[in-house]
């Protein structure tokens, strides 16, 4: 009698009773037996399997036994086997609590010999392959053809056990085609499902689903720099698969805001507008404000081709932690994820990427605007996942461009719309700050790791409106904006960013003495000062006339033409460092006497002021000098001076 209870009386000793195992859901009854972790469950009865049995946990293997509620150790055995005599009186009403009858005695054991564990091997070799161990659970897969209707994008199933929030779903169509879904809302026995695929040609009652019991991952790999991938992750390339070194989840991790650093370095991105007066730190999101027919993919594009990590000059190198200003190249690299993009845009940024050299350090996630929509849904997160592998694993400072976010929102209220939920501003859907947030804060820097992930999301604003709750939402989430203009544009200045609604929240951190230069920053202001005057100065203008302006409006109105056509305007394909631009920015900057730059300290105007060339003489004086003398005429660094003697 004892050999036939020696392992339930044991487990009854040693484990407390539970009223569900771990993560897998179920819970403790009476049925057929299956797999819980290392446990079965037979006939009402807890036992332990053969392979991680009591007597191999203590005698082949110092290590307890580990499973939810229960641990074994060589402390428990004893005291397990000192406890079963004293329990073994009890016996007949625990056998009463469990409902359980002689006739289900013999199935248990060998009356005449102890259990050996024979008839779990046997049930083993029964049972369905081991699931895959990315899965959640290992419970066995079952199918369902309780289709109960479709919506959109969306399947809802009916009569499900224990569905998932997030849970991958993969659906057999009657002619064998299968497709993929996930998971969307899961209440009682009903689950509601986007397919990925579409649902095109999916028969109600034909149609066969099966529950994967594991989320979305994407397989991750640094060969996958250099690749092109589409919507859903597979290559398009017509490469070599890509060989997985891990499994990481598409929605990522929250990161602990005690673990985030602060951005101290800076990305440069080749274009002045942006490294001189919008400086953007690594680990920061800051987002573009674009529309409909203004150049935004094609700066996209050049940001792509020309960012990298900020070079420190020689005299700057001296006593600045190399720790820390982990600048090489080669440590640096991009994600592109585009979302909704036609054939024409999709061919223009591969071309772009492969002609210029730029392909090999980028990897690249394309979703067409002809694919499915609900795509749009994941492939942000497929390319921030990606850059978590990068920025996480292999450590370096990865930038994200996500392209067009206007895109991936009108997805979510179609989405939204499916599923008939109550609609928010515009229609979208109200959770969508939520849901943007997911997606904007995973970038930033984590403590204990050299890498950073920085954030450029591309938005179309409709009808250039900046109160349209994607760019709204999208302002409250993010550190800044750089503002791509309509007016700029249709005065032909490429790129036309608008430098003054223009803002990066942590530009202060990122630049001066040991980042970039120690004028950075009073360049910077005195550019955004006289900007505004001359602004104001051309407004008035319009109103009284250019006779009516004083001397002092008429050279901020020359600064402005300047500022734009000359400074903020440049080639798509030039390339100019930080130190380029701070140095044009004192060449623009001479038009005006020392005591007009009231925003730059005297320290620094007697420093950079006269590094060039000779001051410069008001206008009044420069008009007499071209009457005498010529060269003072074509002087650059005069206010008479050319504009191609200033750049």
């Amino acid at each position: 009698m004892l050999g036939q209870y020696n392992d339930f009386m044991l487990f009854l000793t040693i484990c407390p009773w539970r009223g569900d195992v771990g993560e897998t859901g179920a819970t403790i009854g009476r049925g057929p037996s299956f797999d819980l972790g290392q446990l079965r469950l037979r006939a009402g009865i807890w036992k332990l399997s053969a392979a991680q049995s009591i007597t191999h946990s203590t005698h082949q293997s110092h290590r307890p036994f580990k499973h939810p509620g229960l641990l074994v150790t060589p402390h428990s055995i004893r005291l397990a086997s000192v406890s079963l005599h004293l329990l073994l009186p009890l016996l007949p009403a625990v056998l009463a609590l469990f409902d359980i009858t002689s006739a289900q005695l013999p199935s248990l054991g060998n009356k005449d010999s102890d259990y050996d564990g024979d008839d779990d091997d046997k049930m083993a070799k029964d049972d369905k392959p081991a699931a895959d161990p990315r899965m959640m659970s290992v419970t066995p897969r079952i199918r369902y053809n309780t289709i109960g209707g479709v919506n959109g994008p969306l399947v809802i199933l009916e009569n499900v056990k224990f569905p998932r929030f997030n849970e991958i779903v993969s659906l057999t169509l009657p002619d064998g085609t299968e497709r993929s879904g996930q998971v969307l809302e899961a209440r009682g026995s009903r689950a509601v499902v986007q397919v990925f695929e579409g649902t095109s040609g999916i028969d109600v009652k034909k149609t066969k689903v099966e529950f994967t019991g594991h989320s979305l991952k994407l397989g991750v790999s640094e060969d996958m720099l250099g690749r092109i991938f589409d919507g859903s992750g597979r290559a398009i390339d017509k490469g070599p698969k890509v060989l997985a070194e891990d499994y990481l989840d598409i929605n990522g991790s929250p990161i602990n805001p005690y673990a985030r650093l602060y951005p101290e370095e800076m990305i440069s991105t080749g274009i002045s507008a942006i490294d001189t007066m919008n400086s953007i730190a690594r680990g920061q999101k800051i987002p573009i404000f674009s529309a409909a027919g203004l150049p935004h993919n094609e700066i996209a594009a050049q940001i792509c081709r020309q960012s990298g990590l900020v070079q420190l000059q020689k005299e700057q190198q001296e006593g600045v932690n190399k720790g820390v200003h982990d600048d090489h190249d080669d440590n640096f690299s991009i994600v592109f994820g585009a979302m909704g993009v036609n054939l024409e845009t999709s061919r223009f940024f591969t071309r772009d990427f492969e002609e210029n050299g730029s392909m090999e350090r980028v990897t690249l996630f394309l979703n067409l605007a002809n694919d499915p929509t609900i795509e749009r849904i994941i492939t942000p997160r497929l390319a921030l996942t990606t850059a978590e592998y990068y920025a996480y694993q292999l450590e370096k400072h990865v930038l994200v461009i996500l392209t067009d976010m206007t895109s991936y929102c009108d997805a979510l209220r179609e989405v939204s719309a499916a599923r008939e939920e109550v609609p928010g501003r515009r229609g979208y859907p109200g959770y969508m700050y939520t849901d943007l947030s997911t997606i904007y804060e995973r970038a930033g820097r984590v403590e204990g790791r050299n890498g950073s992930i920085t954030q450029i999301p591309i938005l179309t604003m409709p009808n250039d409106d900046i109160t349209h709750p994607i760019p709204d939402l999208t302002g409250y989430i993010t550190e800044g904006q750089i503002f791509v203009d309509r007016q700029l544009h249709n005065k032909g200045v490429y790129p036309p960013i608008n430098v003054l609604p223009s803002l990066s929240r942590l530009m202060k951190s990122a630049i001066g003495e040991g980042h970039t230069r120690a004028d950075h920053s009073d360049v910077s202001n005195q550019l955004y000062a006289k900007y505004a005057i001359g602004r104001d100065a051309a407004s008035m203008k319009a109103v009284v006339g250019e006779d009516a302006l004083s001397d002092e409006d008429k050279l901020s109105l020359e600064f402005l033409e300047r500022f734009e056509k000359g400074y903020i305007a440049q080639g798509a394909y030039e390339k100019r460092s930080i130190y380029d631009g701070l140095d044009q920015a004192w060449e623009l900057l001479r038009i005006y006497p020392k005591e007009l730059l009231n925003r730059i300290p005297k320290k620094v105007l007697d420093k950079y002021y006269q590094r060039q060339g000779k001051k410069p003489e008001s206008k009044d004086t420069k008009d007499s000098g071209e009457q005498g003398n010529g060269e003072a005429a074509t002087n650059g660094e005069q206010n008479g001076g050319g504009e191609e003697s200033l750049i």
